[in-house]
């Protein structure tokens, strides 16, 4: 099945896309969420993390990942992002690998993900599409979704992404979602590319 990955940076609007994606049949993968089950289901790697990053990782009473603790040990520490990194990011990699085996009933399917290029998750998928908006949005889209950033969080986050300027030069498909543009015909387009690229592969006998 063609798979197709979509990203963009902290507030582009990426969800929102792959929501419309989704209204229109198409299975979507939400990288960030399966990140967070595989980090909190997977028994072999709960134990990585404790060794890796101690007992609080996880918490003591409840048993539940401790994203508060992770988050301020990675923040501005490259060396432990790197190992948080290597750790979780090769078990969603097999969890979307699992996952998209099961689709069955879909022209193609999606991978969303902030971090594609920089974590080579795009060697996943057939094709990319990013999502851009403009700097200030994005971080006034995330200070009004997320009310415990800043726009110095943000804007910290965004230095650890690429630039749309980079990816635009290896996606396939570009949609611009800065409230100038409407969404929907971006998005049909696309869909109809992929949907007559999917019935006019040649059938493998």
């Amino acid at each position: 099945m063609l798979k197709l990955g979509i990203t963009g940076g902290i507030g582009s609007g990426k969800s929102l896309i792959c929501r419309v994606f989704a209204l229109l049949g198409i299975p979507v993968y939400d990288s960030d969420g399966r990140a967070k089950w595989v980090m909190q289901y997977l028994p072999e790697l709960q134990q990585e993390l404790r060794t890796a990053f101690g007992p609080n990782a996880f918490d003591a009473n409840t048993g539940l990942l401790n994203r508060a603790y992770l988050a301020q040990l990675v923040f501005q520490n490259p060396e432990r992002l790197a190992v948080l990194n290597g750790l979780v990011h090769p078990r969603v990699k097999q969890d979307f690998t699992d996952w998209a085996a099961a689709q069955t009933n879909a022209p193609y399917l999606i991978k969303e993900a902030a971090l594609m290029y920089e974590t080579e998750a795009h060697k996943q998928v057939d094709k990319m599409v990013l999502v851009t908006a403009p700097e200030p949005l994005r971080i006034t889209r995330t200070l009004r979704r997320d009310s415990h950033r800043t726009a110095l969080d943000v804007q910290a986050i965004m230095q650890k992404q690429l630039t749309d300027e980079e990816k635009i030069k290896r996606v396939d498909f570009v949609i611009r979602n800065d409230e100038q543009q409407l969404i929907i015909p971006q998005v049909l387009a696309i869909h109809h590319q992929l949907v007559t690229e999917v019935i006019e592969r040649p059938t493998k006998i």
